[in-house]
């Protein structure tokens, strides 16, 4: 019979948040995967903890995965931490879980601790829809655009941030998103934890002079909606009616539903549109 894998979160700063258990499995799996050792034996040591640990990391996620996964198979349970916080967030542990899938060897989660969840309700701001972004990518094609995704996203958003791309991003998130409000939260659970709710200028302006320290989570406002719809109105209207309907017809729509359609996206009745084809002459019915 095959073995399990158990995600175990584990503190983000403060040790306490550590659950009973966590505390349990890690003592009674066979094995733990953990994405530094070196920083996890801190963690076993200080609840006592003597399983045996290997690595699994960014630089080997895909070889030793492999690797687990026979272990699992031939009947060992493996429990997966992460340096800080929930496995598979914003980690290579999203790798292992999705090859345990595919060889359908179980796989369980041990809730704790995000720092993600933690700085969201701490922000302030709308926590009913939100999108998590983690960190932004480096390559600079691709983080343009999904900074220019962001820039329409109507959710509250989430990311990460080391301290030495504090600036630069928080520049960066300005110039693309516009001036939104902002609550950056860096130390969370820790004695100096700080919530900074601000708005995009000022965070930049507060940077450039202040030095970042600590890791950080970014929360921010998303667009407003109606915004959203205004500049929506604006694109459509900078088209012709005609070339509006052109657009939908071309797609399959027949004359009345397109028309339906183009007054929608106007934000006008259809009986404006129906009156400005027939002046026209376009033959709408």
């Amino acid at each position: 019979m095959g073995g399990t894998l158990y995600l175990c979160a584990t503190p983000i700063g403060n040790l306490e948040d550590m659950t009973p258990r966590v505390v349990e499995t890690l003592r009674s799996v066979d094995l733990i995967a953990a994405e530094d050792t070196r920083n996890s034996i801190k963690l076993l040591n200080h609840f006592d903890i003597h399983t045996p640990m290997t690595s699994y990391h960014e630089y080997n996620k895909v070889e030793k995965a492999k690797r687990l996964i026979e272990q699992l198979q031939g009947g060992q349970n493996i429990a997966l931490i992460t340096d800080a916080g929930t496995p598979a967030i914003s980690d290579p542990g999203e790798v292992l879980v999705r090859m345990c899938h595919e060889n359908q060897v179980p796989v369980t989660s041990l809730p704790g601790a995000a720092a993600c969840i933690t700085a969201l309700t701490l922000s302030g701001l709308s926590t009913r829809r939100f999108c998590f972004e983690g960190f932004l990518p480096g390559d600079k094609k691709e983080r343009r655009a999904v900074l220019e995704e962001l820039g329409t996203e109507p959710r509250t958003i989430i990311l990460y941030e080391a301290p030495h791309h504090l600036t630069g991003t928080l520049d960066e998130l300005y110039q693309r998103l516009g001036n939104r409000r902002i609550t950056l939260c860096r130390e969370l659970t820790k004695k100096f934890e700080t919530v900074m709710p601000m708005d995009l200028k000022q965070a930049s302006e507060y940077y450039h002079k202040e030095e970042p320290r600590g890791e950080y989570v970014l929360v921010i406002e998303g667009k407003n909606r109606q915004e959203l719809r205004q500049e929506a109105i604006a694109a459509w209207e900078a088209m012709e009616i005609g070339e509006h309907m052109a657009y939908y017809e071309s797609q399959g729509m027949d004359s009345k539903s397109a028309m339906k359609q183009v007054a929608k996206d106007r934000g006008v009745g259809k009986r404006e549109i129906y009156a400005y084809l027939h002046r026209d002459g376009c033959g709408a019915e």
